[in-house]
This record gives C-alpha cells, structure tokens and sequence, in this order.
C-alpha cells in the first residue's frame, strides 16, 4: 500500500500518468474517494499516459465512455446509480473487457464488480481531501 499527497490538479494528474505505466488490457482499476477528491483528475493524467488524445470528461450521466489510446480505455462512474441489483445485468460489459484499461469510479456502488474472463482488479485507490487543493491518495496493487 502507498500514500502519496499531492499539492495541486497538475500533481493528482501527473500521478495518475505514473500508476498508468504499470497497466496493461484487462486491468480494472478501482477509483473511491468523496465528491471532487480529483478521481477524474486521476484517470485523466492516466488516460493521457495511456495516449488518449481527447478530452476526458467525467462519464456522471453516460455510467461510462470509451476511449481509444494505445489500448482501448474504458472510463465508468457509477455515481448516479442506486447499485447493480435492479440494472440491465449487461449494463457494463462493454467497458469491463479484457482488450482494455477500464477506470471505476464509485465502485463501492456496485458491490462485486461482474468481471469478465481476462479481466482483473489490478489496483484500488482511495482520493480524500487534505485541506485546499491537497489530495491523499491510497494505492493498493
């Protein structure tokens, strides 16, 4: 387990391109954190790692988007949803794929993620405020 605090946006992005480095298709990285703890600033320094060119938005109203990078690039909130039991059971499979990096964010939402074969919780990271634009952010993986 790690403990980073950032200063700044700028440095939570820059982190978030470092834990890129070490991610590979079939990777499912679980973000949790309180609202504007900088999850989004996160998976956009590592989106951008990962070669995405466009602009990467919080999915809040979508549930998800996908990005094409140097691996397809799955991005899911799941912040506007009650849980899992009552949803479409295919709701996410077109994110969580083995050919892609997918990022979760509020996946305490959904309890146990419904992985598919040659998909895997690689990493789990916690963001939480430390007082103006300082973030703490917990890394598990």
């Amino acid at each position: 387990m790690s403990v980073t605090v950032t200063e700044s946006a700028a440095q939570t992005d820059a982190l978030g391109a470092r834990l890129a480095a070490a991610l590979a298709p079939g990777d499912v990285v679980l973000v949790g954190g309180e609202l504007g703890s900088g999850k989004t600033t996160l998976i956009r320094g590592a989106c951008r790692a990962l070669g995405v060119r466009e602009a990467v938005v919080s999915p809040t109203f979508t549930i998800g988007r996908r990005y094409a990078g140097r691996v397809p690039i799955s991005h899911l909130d799941l912040y506007r949803l009650d849980g899992l039991e009552g949803e479409d059971p295919a709701l996410l499979d077109d994110y969580l794929t083995p050919d892609a990096v997918s990022f979760v964010e509020w996946p305490e939402i959904a309890g146990e993620l419904p992985l598919a074969e040659g998909t895997r919780i690689a990493r789990r990271i916690e963001l939480r405020h430390a007082g103006g634009d300082r973030r703490e952010i917990v890394a598990d993986g």
